[in-house]
């Protein structure tokens, strides 16, 4: 029996866990298949659905799980980044990994962690097949980390793949183009073995449909949901045929809550339909147009590409008809010119904020590039706390709607200005 780890002994161990970050992003999978040979390749050991795409997999990963798990099974999901607690990325049954098998794992394969070099990811990754493995999960979702191709997860074996929609994002990394981009996220597709695919731009759709008639692949594409309806607290919609309903606000959330629905059928096709209904209505996934106080239209949105910039704005705009206050903070390593362009003209004030403790851009440097990029119609307000409550205040006063975006990193401040439990 592992003695149980105290407070300090975890802080300092998530200290070296996310000092590996230091190690980059590694080409290649020689570094995840190496730790989990001595893990012992955990990840043969559970049935997964592997999902890949730009925007909406996070989502469609937990909607998934909370379906399956709705249906009876011992789910697995591995999802990143965290908003609040490292735990989060990883849970069995939607409750996240405690502290404890946490310390056990790097206890047990920190000299090997040490030795091959792994980096956050490839550690973080094998963490969780191992969990999953102990856990004796029936169904574990993954949503890949960065692309696919060489993604640390791409090691698995799936029942299923899917594809939510693929834009530009993380180009430095990826690839400069969205054929580019789409050729990395479609590396998770494998011989024989089914894919779910999401709408997609028609050169990158057909880039998937040639690889997976390559791959003597089964392609199951999702339709953009019909009779939508969008309401300040959820979504009502039709996939299908049938309708369903939906606490995620936004069209964006129906055709992921589509995709999710059809991968869950496949995964289980003895799944009916009240199962599902009930898996939509469980499923909690924080942080995406999520409405932050019943008595203010508040709403907190981690989206930060242009793509999923532009999806939740014009969510929030339609629901409200009109153009809501914005608070916006956002990462260095950003597409800021495409993001830009998402952000003109879409609100009827607009705060530029920041925080370089938490690893965003300072409000000046958030504002200075905007403006390089062409972006005018905006104040700043250096400290978010100040900018928080400056927009707490003004809704408060005129009851505007108003969104506060950009970020994960945000979270705990936004959650805890509102008093949410987390």
């Amino acid at each position: 029996m592992c003695p149980q780890s105290t407070s300090a002994d975890f802080v300092s161990l998530l200290d070296y866990l996310y000092n590996l970050q230091r190690l980059g992003i590694k080409v290649g999978l020689d570094h995840t298949v190496e730790l989990l040979k001595r893990c012992g390749n955990p990840q043969n050991q559970f049935k997964s659905i592997h999902i890949a795409g730009t925007n909406g997999k996070g989502s469609t990963s937990a909607i998934t799980a909370s379906i399956l798990l709705e249906a009876g099974l011992k789910v697995g999901l591995y999802t990143s980044p965290h908003l609040i607690r490292f735990n989060e990325r990883i849970r069995v049954n939607d409750i996240p990994i405690e502290n404890n098998d946490i310390v056990q794992f790097m206890d047990r394969y920190r000299s090997d962690i040490d030795e091959i070099e792994s980096t956050f990811f490839e550690t973080t990754t094998a963490m969780a097949f191992r969990y999953f493995a102990d856990n004796n999960v029936d169904a574990a979702v993954i949503e890949t980390g960065l692309g696919g191709r060489l993604d640390s997860t791409n090691v698995l074996t799936p029942e299923l793949t899917v594809i939510t929609s693929v834009s530009l994002d993380h180009r430095e990394i990826l690839g400069k183009d969205i054929l580019t981009i789409g050729r990395e996220k479609g590396g998770i597709i494998k011989k024989g073995i089914p894919l779910v695919l999401a709408p997609q731009e028609d050169k990158v759709r057909s880039q998937f449909l040639k690889i997976a008639d390559d791959k003597n692949v089964k392609v199951m594409e999702v339709e953009h949901p019909s009779r939508v309806l969008l309401t300040e607290s959820g979504t009502e919609f039709a996939t299908k045929g049938l309708s369903y309903q939906s606490p995620m606000i936004g069209w964006h959330q129906t055709l992921n809550s589509s995709v999710a629905i059809t991968a869950a059928q496949s995964f289980c096709p003895e799944l009916k339909k009240e199962t599902i209904d009930a898996g939509l209505q469980r499923v909690k996934w924080p942080g995406r147009l999520q409405r932050m106080s019943t008595e203010i239209p508040l709403y907190y949105d981690v989206a930060h590409n242009a793509h999923g910039l532009g999806l939740t704005i014009g969510t929030v705009r339609e629901i409200f008809n009109q153009k809501p206050i914005g608070l916006f903070v956002m990462k260095g390593d950003k597409e800021i010119d495409l993001v830009a362009t998402a952000l003109e003209n879409q609100f009827g004030q607009l705060i530029i904020s920041g925080a370089t403790e938490w690893g965003l851009l300072s409000g000046s440097q958030l504002s200075k590039k905007l403006s390089d990029a062409g972006l005018k119609e905006f104040e700043v307000i250096a400290s978010f706390e100040k900018a928080l409550n400056h927009v707490t205040t003004t809704v408060e006063k005129t009851n505007l709607p108003a969104l506060v975006f950009g970020s994960h990193y945000v979270a705990k401040a936004i959650f805890n200005k509102f008093g949410f439990l987390f």
